[in-house]
């Protein structure tokens, strides 16, 4: 890296608004990206509710990528605050990734936030995510459609699951990044904290393991999170809080069957974040109505 004076002439650097409908594959992107896990994921629509944010380390650049929720007509007040910094993010970024599901199109968010991108200055690259999942002349059709109906200054296919083209947009993503410097040490691979992730996690397997509405009316916070024997060992206690009284059966199980397969698949990706072992104990409480109830959004971190 060649600096002159505090310029950097030879290093590119910026912010990367990572936007979408729900389940278009933003947060499995950033993963196959970083090569590390740091947004949750599943099959289910809006599982990511915070920005996320991912650094990744290029020779000559750095480029900081910013995981937004999936972008959809919301309704109460906890989405409502989701879509809220999905858009705020757009807003502070360099250059928008904005990532279409080619398989399973969701052409009400799509074009709402295509017509809103239209609007902003910055550059957008499109992704043309699961193309893994198309024929080859349905792929046609949709890159003719996309770059037929709006103006972006590229349109990539790619399959954030099996790796396809993307380190071709990432060198498009770096080619359009202003010059400047890093913006984190070359060790950062997030701003997240160890205590917000394995939270994240824990609600990633809620999400996987359960069904209905439980998910979305499932909040998680980390209550104590302390290392002991130099480090070898973490011990977790977690709270996972619902919206009734009806909810916690389910989410326990028969036995206690279900909250015991929850814990067990939490602290196996806990243990493998944090390389060491990890002792897991998690809590279910009833916060009635939590997702409507500004105080409790604001407890639960959104």
């Amino acid at each position: 890296m060649s600096s002159t004076g505090n310029t950097y002439d030879d290093f590119k650097s910026g912010y990367v608004a990572i936007v979408g409908a729900p389940n278009a594959g933003k947060s499995t992107l950033l993963n196959r990206l970083l090569g590390e896990k740091i947004s949750i994921t599943s099959k289910k629509p809006q599982t990511t509710r915070n920005r996320i944010l991912g650094v990744m380390h290029r020779p000559g650049a750095q480029i900081v990528f910013i995981d937004t929720p999936g972008i959809f007509k919301a309704r109460d007040t906890l989405n409502l605050r989701i879509v809220d910094t999905a858009l705020a993010a757009i807003d502070e970024a360099d250059l928008i990734l904005f990532v279409l599901d080619a398989a399973h199109p969701d052409p009400t968010s799509e074009y709402f936030l295509a017509q809103r991108l239209q609007k902003q200055e910055r550059p957008v690259i499109v992704a043309l995510n699961k193309i893994d999942q198309i024929e080859k002349t349905d792929l046609l059709a949709i890159i003719q459609k996309w770059s037929t109906e709006y103006y972006f200054e590229v349109i990539i296919p790619i399959s954030a699951v099996e790796g396809t083209q993307i380190e071709q947009m990432t060198t498009a993503m770096q080619n359009m990044l202003p010059s400047g410097p890093p913006y984190f040490p070359e060790d950062a691979l997030t701003d997240l904290s160890e205590r917000f992730i394995a939270a994240e996690m824990i609600r990633e397997s809620i999400f996987r393991l359960t069904g209905e509405e439980i998910p979305y009316a499932t909040a998680v916070t980390v209550d104590t999170f302390k290392e002991e024997k130099k480090g070898r060992l973490v011990k977790i206690e977690a709270t996972i809080h619902l919206e009734r009284g009806s909810q916690k059966g389910i989410i326990i199980g028969k036995d206690g069957s279900k909250l015991k397969r929850i814990g067990i698949e939490s602290r196996k990706k806990i243990e493998h974040m944090l390389d060491t072992r990890v002792f897991l104990k998690l809590f279910v409480r009833t916060q009635k109505n939590w997702r409507k109830d500004t105080r409790a959004l604001r407890k639960f971190g959104y």
